[in-house]
């Protein structure tokens, strides 16, 4: 079976949130759903050295969608069958064949299966599996304008970039083993500051 998966890289990611408006776009979605979604994540500490203070501040985005993991907790408590993992690598929902239970939701701990009040069933990104079949990439990563985001087969992914998929604040890996490649490198801001006694 054929997998595909995502790049993202960190270090490119300032956070405008284009992919994440593009696909909002692309699929009609209300300002109730986002397939996908960019994480900012910061913290830090201060560090002493010789009576000296400084800050050692880090910050990072992270763009996030369906992971289309090679253990989808969304297609496995399913009772319908219809989230489900395609030949391809993708994993979709049945909209015909969903009941709207939401158990999917429940289960997968990236938060991609969304409730669609409209429709009356689940939602989520399908990695525009139509698209892909056509030779395009998906919306996403198209739309990004600093290319921090990198679509294709994911052993190919990995044997470009490697095989990082656990950074904060995204759970480990190890739980449904998404197919996704991540660059964390993170941008720090360095202070001083003279400690006054």
């Amino acid at each position: 079976m054929k997998q595909y998966g995502f790049y993202i890289d960190s270090s490119k990611c300032t956070g405008c949130k284009t992919c994440q408006l593009s696909c909002k776009d692309f699929k009609d979605l209300g300002v109730d759903r986002s397939f996908r979604r960019v994480y900012e994540y910061a913290g830090g500490n201060w560090v002493e050295e010789n009576g000296t203070y400084r800050q050692d501040v880090f910050a990072y985005y992270t763009s996030i969608a369906c992971n289309h993991c090679d253990e989808p907790a969304c297609a496995k408590v399913c009772p319908s069958g219809a989230m489900h993992k395609r030949e391809d690598g993708f994993v979709i929902v049945d909209e015909k064949v969903c009941i709207g239970c939401k158990h999917c939701a429940n289960a997968c701990p990236y938060g991609a299966p969304q409730y669609s009040k409209e429709k009356g069933h689940m939602t989520k990104c399908d990695g525009c599996f139509e698209r892909v079949a056509e030779g395009f990439e998906p919306i996403c990563v198209g739309s990004c304008p600093l290319r921090a985001l990198e679509f294709g087969p994911i052993a190919e992914l990995r044997a470009k970039y490697g095989t990082n998929a656990d950074v904060a604040p995204l759970p480990s890996s190890s739980l449904t083993k998404p197919n996704i490649v991540i660059n964390q490198t993170v941008m720090r801001v360095q202070l001083m500051t003279r400690l006054v006694t």
